[in-house]
C-alpha cells in the first residue's frame, strides 16, 4: 500500500488487516513502537481546520517514531499567490516520506499523486464533500469492536449526509465490509441524488431496530444559497434524543466523528449516555492511523 486516497481501493481483507494492526498497537509499549519507522518523516498540511484529526495524525507518527512536521498554511506561501501544485512540489523536495493532506478541493490528493509521480505516499484527511477514509476506517474498527461481524447489522446515518465526506467514506466502508443494512434520514434536500435508495422515510423508520447509530453535525460553511434548510427546529425533527434512541436496539452503540453539537444533533444525555462511544472513536483514531501509517512506510522500504 502506498496511498490511502479513497476508502473503496481497499479490501474486507486489507481493511480486517488494519483492524489487527490497530489491535497489536493498542496492547503495545509505546516505546516498542518509536522505534518501528525512528529516522522517518512526514508532513501534515492541514488546509482546512482540525482539532482531532491532524493531533491523532501527530500522535500516530510520534508513536512510530517518525518525525512529523505541521505546515502553518495561514503563514505558508499559499497566501502569497503560490499555488497548490507548486506548494506541494516545493515540500516534496525536502524529500519527505509521506505526505498527510486535508484540503477543501474534491480530488485534489489523486492529483498531487500524479504530480508527485509516486515519490512521496500520500494519506487523504479529508478532501471537500468527498472522502475522508481514515475517519471512515476508525469508524469501521469502533463497530467491530462492539459488533464483531458486519453482516447482520443495521447502520442508520442521520444528519447533513449531502456535505459529509464522513458519511461518504462510511456508506463506501460498510458496503466493502458487506453490512446487512444502511439506513439515512435526513431533509430531502440533504441526501445525495446516489444514495436516496438508503433513505428512509421518517426518522422512527430509519432508527427502528438499528445496531449502530452515526449522527452528523449541520457543516453550515459547506452550504450554498441554493440549500434552503431551517436550522430553528432542528433538533426536533433530525435530533437523537434518549426516547428516539429507544427505538434502536437495546444493545445500540451511538457514534460521531466530532465536532457534535450538544443540542443539535445530539442531546447531551445521550452523547454521555451509556450507549455512546464518541470518545473510544478519538481513541481509536490514533489506532488505525498508527496501523495506516505503519503500513503504508513498512510497504515504501
Amino acid at each position: 500500500m502506498n496511498h490511502l486516497i479513497d476508502i473503496k481501493s481497499l479490501s474486507k481483507l486489507e481493511i480486517e488487516q488494519l483492524f489487527d494492526q490497530a489491535n497489536q498497537f493498542k496492547h503495545a509499549k509505546i516505546s516498542a513502537t518509536k522505534k518501528l519507522h525512528d529516522g522517518r518523516s512526514a508532513m501534515a498540511l492541514f488546509f482546512e481546520n482540525s482539532t482531532r484529526t491532524l493531533t491523532s495524525f501527530q500522535l500516530a507518527c510520534q508513536r512510530l517514531g517518525v518525525d512529523i512536521t505541521a505546515l502553518n498554511i495561514a503563514h505558508s506561501s499559499t497566501s502569497k499567490g503560490e499555488t497548490i501544485k507548486d506548494t506541494v512540489l516545493t515540500l516534496n523536495a525536502m524529500q519527505p516520506d509521506l505526505l498527510i493532506v486535508r484540503h477543501q478541493q474534491n480530488h485534489i490528493q489523486q492529483e498531487m499523486v500524479h504530480w508527485l509521480k509516486d515519490s512521496t505516499s500520500i494519506i487523504n484527511a479529508g478532501d471537500g464533500t468527498n472522502q475522508h477514509p481514515t475517519q471512515g476506517l476508525l469508524d469501521l474498527f469502533t463497530i467491530h469492536q462492539h459488533k464483531k461481524h458486519f453482516e447482520p447489522l443495521k447502520v442508520c446515518i442521520i444528519g447533513d449526509i449531502k456535505h459529509s465526506r464522513v458519511a461518504n467514506s462510511l456508506i463506501d466502508g460498510l458496503n466493502i465490509m458487506q453490512v446487512g443494512a444502511i439506513s439515512l434520514f435526513a431533509p430531502d434536500a440533504l441526501i445525495p441524488a446516489d444514495k436516496t435508495h438508503l433513505a428512509a422515510p421518517t426518522i422512527n423508520q430509519a432508527l427502528a431496530d438499528a445496531d449502530v447509530v452515526v449522527m452528523l453535525r449541520i457543516q453550515k460553511e459547506r452550504f450554498t444559497s441554493s440549500d434552503l434548510i431551517q436550522f430553528d427546529d432542528w433538533h426536533q425533527h433530525f435530533g437523537l434524543n434518549q426516547q428516539r434512541l429507544q427505538l434502536a436496539k437495546k444493545e445500540a452503540i451511538v457514534m460521531h466523528p466530532g465536532p457534535m453539537n450538544r443540542g443539535v444533533e445530539i442531546s447531551a444525555s445521550v452523547a454521555d449516555g451509556h450507549q455512546s462511544v464518541i470518545l473510544q472513536q478519538v481513541s481509536n483514531g490514533v489506532l488505525m492511523r498508527q496501523a495506516l501509517i505503519h503500513r503504508i512506510l513498512e510497504s515504501s522500504q
